[in-house]
């Protein structure tokens, strides 16, 4: 019995008749009952009955010609991309929704994020973003009506998201608020809004943003490797501030030599690198033809020097920003410009740079340490920089006795490791290792009970 048919019935005129029309109808109803079922076990088995009809449009679509035209062209690229960007949105609901199961465990997968990866063909930070957005989506609402709007993209939408998860893993019941991010997410391209992400975070949780600081650092790997022909593959990964460290190093290196100078970009980073690595070696110094020796750039407020709570990170040129323990590191020793801003942020004045360790300082602190001071290290004064024992922004003087030569890692090791450097009435160094704090150690939500 087919939807749409058409059945004529007449009165039965005897007890055959009627018998006959009886069995009939019971026939009828029987193959009505097993046609509602079917319909129903169909629509069971094809539950995404719109997932085929979008797949058939889309068939379609690429069926069709692009336009020629310029402006045709620009319209119908953002149409696309926000087609694109709204089903992104769905496909996170699905892998949120997929990470709560064990089906990627029973598929012989380590996680949800390797499985979306391997079989969505992603990279482990796409599947991440989908995944994060997926379980965050409910927390941003605005950001998503945003999305659908078109007025932000799905990049926007899953820094935001990752923000969101940051904050709310990082354990300072800091409620998150969306319309900060969405207010710069609709005014600033991704690349300058994943930094003011970075800014939000370090506000919220400067603590955390510093332990993925030192995973950073720990993380930082290199491998050379000798393949065909006699050539060298480098494959290495970096933590923000050492990769802004050699970009920094490169880029006076790998300008152009002249209009004749036809090697692409990629070619004179390379060569630079050889380069910088050569004079290191002859003499330490790195510097481009009649120029000085480059320096790291970092553009902080007075808050964030200070280590003020709910201050945003430091802008370092080149990378990401850094927190404020990486700024009293690099402050160390260093040049500083005094920036006045006004309340629209435009520049009101701009005062002299003045070195806080003065050459003639250095030259002292290298004659009388001949190196890295921290006990045991026997680097080379080449490998060091000034550091002072008590931090001029808390009031240290900037003098001999209040200046010690460290190498890069030790010095990191003082301020982002928590290790003290304390100098004895002999003039020898002592370096004590980060104390356990007890207190913070104990402490606990209501409700939890304390491990000792």
């Amino acid at each position: 019995m087919r939807p749409g048919s058409h059945l004529d019935f007449h009165s039965p005129r005897n007890g055959h008749e009627k018998e006959s029309a009886t069995n009939f109808m019971r026939g009828l109803l029987r193959t009505l009952t097993y046609e509602h079922a079917f319909g129903r076990m169909a629509c069971m088995i094809h539950l995404p009955d719109e997932l085929a009809l979008i797949e058939a449009a889309v068939d379609r679509f690429f069926a069709q010609p692009l336009p020629r035209d310029g402006s045709a062209l620009a319209s119908y690229l953002m149409r696309v991309q926000g087609m694109s960007d709204r089903l992104a949105v769905k496909s996170s609901q699905a892998a949120a929704a997929f990470a709560e199961t064990d089906e990627y465990d029973d598929q012989g997968f380590v996680s949800p994020i390797h499985w979306i990866r391997m079989n969505c063909h992603l990279t482990g930070g796409a599947a991440a973003d989908r995944v994060a957005v997926g379980r965050q989506l409910v927390k941003i609402p605005e950001s998503h009506q945003s999305l659908l709007a078109g007025e932000i993209g799905f990049a926007h939408l899953a820094h935001t998201a990752r923000t969101a998860a940051a904050i709310e893993e990082s354990g300072t019941n800091r409620p998150f608020d969306e319309l900060p991010l969405l207010e710069k997410a609709r005014e600033l391209p991704v690349g300058r809004f994943i930094d003011f992400c970075h800014h939000m975070r370090h506000a919220a949780d400067p603590e955390g943003y510093v332990a993925d600081e030192v995973a950073g650092v720990e993380a930082r790997s290199l491998t050379i490797k000798t393949g065909e022909g006699g050539m060298v593959w480098l494959r290495g990964v970096l933590d923000p501030e050492g990769a802004a460290v050699v970009r920094t190093s490169l880029e006076p290196l790998a300008q152009r030599d002249g209009k004749e100078d036809e090697r692409n970009r990629e070619r004179r980073l390379g060569d630079a690198l050889v380069e910088l690595a050569r004079r290191s070696l002859d003499n330490g110094l790195v510097v481009k033809r009649g120029s000085a020796r480059p320096h790291l750039q970092v553009t902080t407020t007075l808050e964030t020097l200070l280590q003020h709570c709910g201050a945003p990170a430091a802008d370092l040129e080149f990378s990401l920003p850094i927190s404020a323990k990486a700024v009293e590191r690099l402050a160390c020793d260093c040049n500083v410009t005094r920036i006045l801003l006004g309340a629209d942020s435009a520049v009101i004045d701009v005062g002299r740079s003045k070195r806080v360790i003065t050459p003639a300082q250095s030259k002292g602190l290298r004659v009388r340490d001949k190196g890295c001071r921290f006990p045991g290290c026997d680097r080379t004064a080449t490998y060091t920089s000034g550091h002072h024992l008590v931090h001029w922004i808390k009031g240290g003087s900037t003098d001999l006795p209040n200046l010690v030569l460290l190498c890069h890692r030790h010095h990191w090791m003082v301020h982002e490791g928590n290790w003290q450097l304390v100098k004895t009435d002999d003039e020898k160094i002592l370096a004590i290792p980060p104390q356990l704090d007890l207190y913070r150690l104990l402490g606990r939500g209501p409700g939890v009970d304390a491990v000792m």
